[in-house]
């Protein structure tokens, strides 16, 4: 029989953050992971403190930027690798009034930080109102971040390849594991837990292209109109995604990869080839906030869900507080907290 302080089940963001934290103090664990294609797995990986259609923040973005970086140095001293790339977004102005609306919140003290007020005009791309920088934005390399992990993971006996079976759970006993507490992680196949499938996790289905551009550009930015463009890898870029939380079957929907054609073709107006369509099922609620907390009953079994668009820095930064709830009795935000569901 094996003991264990934590057996995390998950795939993505909240999993991976959380099994970090984990690593930072010492504690034992297992994380059941089925490899799925998780929403996390599949995401653009954009680290954005705005809310680039009205160029406003939101609750907590300075202080989870903040502590992305600093996370994200921590998971460098034992994986060898930086996985934040820092290549800031540049907004495409539609007309004058978005420009001059930029210009006025530059000077607010909410915003100052993060919008940049020098404007810039790119070439390849059509922008005649120019395009604004944001301040502390970036991106993950999402393939390596998880890569990259699972690796040390791995090395470390820590990653289980295996679905989780909810069976199989006997009290504090999960097959021949041992342990003092269990964390949910699970997305939108929180649905099947049999201890967390009343909580009102909502599928916000987001597509994406990978797309091949005739004329590569020379610049070293994420542009944004609608959606996210930025490259890859061998002339491959990344352009998306959509937002659709209706409840929808789980195959690419033709009309949202029409929807990323024409918006791409609003600014880039070369050829281009679609290389591959995307898409994945992002766990969100109608508060917009994360949902921590443990079962009323089993007092050891937490989730930790809800992540939303915002799954890294969401991910990062609630990572540190559930853990400090679990080990310290440190009091949960009421915002995040499983127990506003109860009111």
């Amino acid at each position: 029989m094996k003991n264990v302080d934590y057996i995390i089940v998950g795939d993505g963001y909240a999993a991976y953050f959380f099994a970090h934290q984990l690593i930072l103090h010492q504690k034992s664990f297992v994380l059941f992971s089925a490899n799925k294609k998780s929403a996390s797995r599949v995401s653009a990986g954009i680290v954005n403190p705005l809310v680039l259609k009205k160029f406003t923040t939101f609750w907590l973005a300075a202080e989870q930027i903040e502590f992305l970086t600093k996370t994200i140095a921590e998971i460098e001293s034992y994986t060898g690798k930086n996985y934040l790339i820092n290549e800031r977004i540049h907004r495409i102005f539609h007309d004058e009034n978005e420009k001059t609306l930029w210009c006025g919140k530059t000077e607010t003290e909410e915003l100052k930080g993060f919008l940049n007020p020098a404007f810039e005009t790119l070439e390849i791309i059509k922008n005649p109102f120019g395009t604004g920088e944001v301040n502390h934005s970036a991106r993950l390399d999402v393939n390596a971040f998880f890569e990259g992990i699972s690796s040390y993971l791995e090395a470390n006996d820590r990653l289980i390849h295996e679905e989780f079976a909810y069976t199989k759970i006997q009290d504090s006993t999960y097959k021949n594991i041992n342990f003092k507490n269990i964390v949910f992680c699970e997305g939108m196949a929180v649905r099947a837990n049999p201890f967390f499938n009343d909580i009102q996790v909502i599928a916000n289905k987001g597509h994406h292209l990978k797309v091949k551009l005739s004329q590569k550009m020379n610049h070293h930015y994420t542009l944004k109109k609608k959606h996210f463009l930025f490259p890859l890898n061998n002339d491959v870029y990344y352009y998306g995604g959509t937002y659709d939380p209706n409840e929808r079957e789980n195959v690419i929907d033709d009309f949202k990869t029409e929807e990323l054609i024409t918006g791409l073709s609003e600014f880039y107006l070369h050829d281009f080839e679609i290389e591959e369509v995307n898409y994945g099922f992002r766990p969100t609620v109608k508060d917009r906030r994360p949902i921590l907390g443990n079962h009323p009953e089993h007092q050891n079994y937490y989730i930790y869900n809800g992540l939303g668009a915002r799954g890294i820095l969401n991910g990062c930064y609630f990572s540190k507080e559930l853990y400090e709830h679990i080990e310290n009795g440190k009091l949960l935000m009421a915002e995040v907290d499983i127990k506003r569901f109860n009111k």
